[in-house]
């Protein structure tokens, strides 16, 4: 359990990281910048997570998190320009690190006796906080206020490991589902537009 906490941690931390970077890419910022963009995408989410937990915030007890955070930033200041040529680079990235938060963060809750519900919704507060002060930060309208579906993605990779785990389903198989099931949907909302129904009022659905 430990060993997959880790793994999950790190991989987030990471991803989200170069979500960062390529903002400050695309802001044609400094390179500071970009570790500055690096550091709070990739460890905003898990930051949340310990502390509306009452654990302690886990880059402050291992200073590697912030380490590989600016080693992200550093690099990404050089092959930006790479990373951009992959088709919608910052929406998978971002993707990816929902999937793996999404699990992480409802993985950690369970792990400390938190109940389901709880661990559900660590969960999706784990793999959308960072984006979202991501977004803020560079003043770009944040994921959660787009139709496609997003949330529903980080909703759903949670549920899938706690559900998983409750029936006794091996941590690592429940982990793979739910982050392959959060990227299916996140996937098909970047490829296809999958959204759901938006809210209408009354007066408008008739």
């Amino acid at each position: 359990m430990a060993t997959m906490l880790q793994f999950l941690d790190f991989f987030g931390v990471a991803v989200f990281a170069v979500t960062g970077s390529i903002v400050a890419s695309r802001l044609r910022l400094d390179t500071l910048a970009f570790v500055f963009f690096a550091v709070f995408t990739g460890v905003g989410g898990g930051t949340l997570r310990d502390l509306v937990l009452g654990a302690p915030v886990f880059w402050i007890e291992d200073q590697l998190y912030l380490l590989v955070c600016i080693g992200i930033g550093g690099a990404m200041w050089f092959f930006a320009a790479w990373v951009e040529k992959v088709d919608r680079p910052l929406r998978w990235a971002d993707a990816i690190g929902v999937a793996a938060y999404s699990v992480m963060g409802a993985a950690k809750a369970l792990s400390l006796g938190y109940p389901a519900a709880v661990a559900v919704f660590m969960g999706v507060a784990t793999a959308t906080f960072g984006g979202i002060i991501r977004d803020t930060i560079a003043g770009q309208p944040s994921a959660l206020l787009k139709p496609e579906i997003y949330l529903t993605a980080a909703f759903a990779g949670a549920g899938v490991y706690v559900g998983l785990s409750a029936l006794s389903v091996p941590l690592w198989s429940a982990a793979l589902a739910g982050a392959a099931c959060a990227l299916l949907l996140r996937g098909g909302a970047i490829l296809k537009g999958w959204s759901l129904p938006p809210y209408a009022p009354p007066q408008d659905r008739f």
